[in-house]
């Protein structure tokens, strides 16, 4: 009888400091487990997420949002007066108004702008990435003159001025592979196509040397642990041990680098097609809009404000959203 309830006694004594401290830490969760509940917590983070996925609704429904609000991608000259400029700023027919000398429909540039920028800075992300993280991953690993090798063409990569670079190379591309006729004269619709692959091209060239240093920093440090040198000693080959071993452990920093490239890309997009060797029409950019909207800022600011607003909101929550992915996978910080 003393026997049980001294034990009783020490049953509720313990649940009683279990209380005290709080719920335990549940056991066996995976690191990506603890990171993705930790962003999910993160109310920054879900605002953000909130923003770019209703970018990436409009980019999607681009179709059928411009068909819901009834414009369309042909001019309407009876809204410009006879110097060619718009007759107002909004109205029913156009709700960001038009542009100018054109009579182009600003809502319908500004739906299907969002297509280029998203795909540019997507697709460029994860080529940049994937490129990066492979040759890191071999530079690393195998160490002397491979890593030799590619550390003097990251160098050498790095060196080169990425403005001045892409100023030339997307000329350059378009003649190459534009087959332009006898009079040098190459169609829009190829020219605009050759364009937006070179931008790819450009972005991803010049920035997988970046996560590629990163990469290779991290294999660096990982190689020397245990459990690689264990799964070495035992004769495992070389690829599954980069696959199995080394890969998820290199997981958290190859989705931080992702999570912060696309807003950089896509801001280099616009500002590549602000500069004029970006994107051109027919595809409809952001850039090009905002570089056209502000040659007549003064008198009709509605044609860069949107476009421009538009571009720093998406930018300003995939930025935020990248910090907060980065904090998730970093066991030493807290938000």
């Amino acid at each position: 009888m003393s026997l049980g309830a001294g034990t009783e006694a020490t049953m509720i004594a313990a649940s009683e400091e279990d209380a005290a401290n709080g719920p335990a830490p549940r056991e066996g969760r995976s690191p990506m487990q603890i990171a993705l509940e930790r962003l999910r917590k993160d109310k920054i983070a879900m605002i953000s997420l909130g923003v770019i996925i209703i970018f990436i609704i409009i980019a999607i429904f681009a179709p059928l949002l411009v068909k819901i609000v009834g414009v369309d991608d042909q001019p309407d000259n009876a809204a410009l007066d006879f110097n060619g400029l718009p007759l107002f700023q909004t109205s029913g027919d156009h709700p960001f108004g038009v542009e100018s000398g054109t009579g182009y429909d600003l809502f319908y540039k500004w739906a299907y702008g969002a297509r280029p920028s998203l795909i540019i800075g997507i697709v460029a992300a994860a080529l940049t990435v994937f490129f990066g993280a492979i040759m890191g991953l071999i530079s690393g690993f195998l160490g002397g003159w491979v890593d030799r090798v590619i550390n003097w063409f990251v160098d050498f990569i790095l060196s080169l001025p990425f403005i001045l670079m892409a100023i030339g190379l997307v000329p350059i591309l378009i003649n190459r592979f534009g087959n332009p006729d006898s009079l040098g004269f190459v169609p829009p619709e190829r020219q605009a196509n050759i364009r937006f692959a070179a931008i790819i091209f450009v972005l991803v060239f010049f920035s997988w040397p970046t996560v590629a240093r990163l990469v290779r920093g991290e294999v660096l440090s990982l190689r020397e642990r245990e459990f690689v040198q264990a799964a070495r000693s035992l004769g495992m080959p070389t690829g599954r041990v980069i696959r199995k071993e080394l890969l998820p452990n290199l997981l958290g920093p190859i989705l931080v680098n992702l999570s912060v490239l696309i807003p950089g890309f896509i801001s280099a997009e616009a500002g590549l097609s602000y500069l004029g060797v970006g994107l051109q029409p027919p595809i409809n950019s952001w850039g090009q809009t905002i570089s056209a909207g502000a040659q007549q800022f003064d008198t009709y600011p509605l044609w860069m404000w949107i476009p421009a607003i538009s571009v720093s909101l998406l930018v300003l929550a995939l930025s935020l959203f990248g910090d907060a992915v980065s904090d998730a996978f970093n066991p030493q910080t807290r938000r």
